[in-house]
């Protein structure tokens, strides 16, 4: 699936703020080094229906092991092993025995102290990584998590790392902790490397897998059809604390949704549900809905947090009208588009955001293969557009007693007439402060 920059962002895949991050969300990772795979495997979606079922497939294998997911590989585990190649040590005996650790010991000091402690981190992390070959291992598995399994397994596959692997560290002779040492040191150098990103990937993996089972997301199913298809049920947003959920059905006899509803009814909210949901799909995440049925996308395009470029001197209009004319020159290709459009044309004048607005959507609904969702408080537009038979007209609703608003945020059929803004500018105050002034 091709995604651009600015659609991570729109979809707060990536975050400076980590409350509002859906990496942060998704984030159970054990280690530094998994949180960057799980970065890269959310800024990576699929290009192919298989490479989606394949990354399923070991999210549904991680999850039926996670009471038994290894919790003693930790991220300061790591990185004691991976300073201790950063630091200056003196030189280890090649085959120490009880005197050579003795005189070690009293005349080398810290560093046998370092070695220690990493030898010590090193046994858990070998016997961690041998735990998770036999855990995962098994018939029937993905090519992608076979690969890394066998590849970790002949990593493992020294004499020393198997004694390592049956090695009592409670128990464990100095000689025989400089011996460790000697051969993690000058030895293993690349070879833990390689386990380390091994073990990352997994962690990474094992992220995505936690939240699909603490947040109940679920898998969703791909369908083969040649056009565009969403159905799903009990779609929610999964930063929201307490989201609330939509249906949603599209194909190409119905690929427009012509959204309306006052400011802060949750057209945005939805909006963003509905591209969040579609491209966790193609990572090869579980989704947050009750269940989701969909058709392989090319690519998905945002257009909600469109900005002015003041370095630049391009107005917040123009940015908005290069975004829409890229977007247009991408998705004219035949291949399956998914688009978000957040109030178009916020950058003008009503009378010409109603002309300009008009003109996208009429030209939008020639592209027959892909899909659309387009929100505006430009409701009388509306009505020009009914003769086309493949829009869809959805609203949020909004309830209006004395001065206070309460949303239902229920999709209906329909074009709202709520106009809610000078009520707004009433209830907070802003009416009386300017009468006083």
């Amino acid at each position: 699936m091709q995604i651009d920059n600015t659609t991570l962002q729109d979809l707060a895949i990536f975050h400076a703020d980590e409350d509002q991050s859906v990496l942060n969300r998704l984030n159970f990772c054990q280690t530094f080094g998994g949180r960057q795979w799980l970065h890269y495997f959310l800024s990576h979606p699929h290009n192919t229906e298989k490479q989606i079922l394949d990354t399923q497939y070991i999210l549904k294998t991680i999850i039926r092991h996670l009471d038994h997911w290894p919790q003693h590989i930790t991220n300061g585990t790591v990185m004691v092993m991976q300073r201790f190649y950063e630091s200056q040590i003196d030189k280890i005996p090649a085959r120490p025995g009880i005197t050579d650790a003795f005189f070690y010991r009293i005349f080398h000091g810290p560093d046998f102290g370092l070695i220690k402690y990493t030898v010590g981190h090193s046994i858990d992390f070998v016997k961690g990584m041998v735990y998770l070959t036999q855990l995962l291992d098994g018939e029937d598995i993905p090519a992608p998590l076979k690969r890394v399994l066998n590849d970790i397994s002949s990593l493992l596959k020294p004499d020393i790392l198997q004694q390592m692997h049956l090695q009592d560290k409670q128990n464990m002779s100095n000689a025989t902790m400089l011996k460790y040492g000697h051969y993690l040191l000058y030895h293993c150098k690349e070879k833990i490397k390689q386990l380390i990103e091994h073990f990352s990937k997994l962690d990474a993996w094992y992220s995505m897998a936690k939240a699909s089972e603490v947040y109940k997301l679920q898998f969703p199913t791909f369908t083969s059809d040649q056009r565009p298809y969403i159905a799903a049920e009990g779609l929610y947003h999964i930063l929201l604390q307490t989201p609330v959920a939509y249906n949603l059905e599209m194909s190409h006899d119905n690929n427009f949704i012509f959204l309306t509803g006052a400011n802060m009814a949750g057209k945005s909210t939805f909006i963003k549900s509905v591209g969040l949901a579609i491209y966790l799909a193609h990572v090869g995440m579980a989704v947050p809905a009750k269940n989701m049925e969909l058709t392989l996308f090319h690519g998905l395009l945002s257009n909600i947090q469109v900005a002015d470029n003041i370095v630049k001197g391009e107005s917040y209009f123009f940015n908005e009208v290069q975004r829409i004319k890229n977007t247009i020159l991408k998705i004219n290709d035949g291949q399956k588009w998914l688009v978000l459009i957040d109030e178009l044309f916020k950058g003008t004048n009503v009378q010409d955001a109603m002309r300009c607005s008009s003109a996208v959507i009429k030209g939008l609904l020639k592209i027959e293969n892909s899909l659309f969702i387009l929100s505006t408080h430009l409701y009388e537009i509306g009505e020009d557009l009914k003769p086309y038979p493949n829009i869809a007209f959805r609203y949020f609703e909004t309830h209006v007693t004395d001065t206070q608003l309460s949303f239902s945020f229920q999709l209906k059929d329909g074009i709202s007439n709520d106009r809610l803004g000078y009520l707004i500018l009433q209830r907070e105050g802003v009416v009386d402060m300017i009468e006083k002034l």
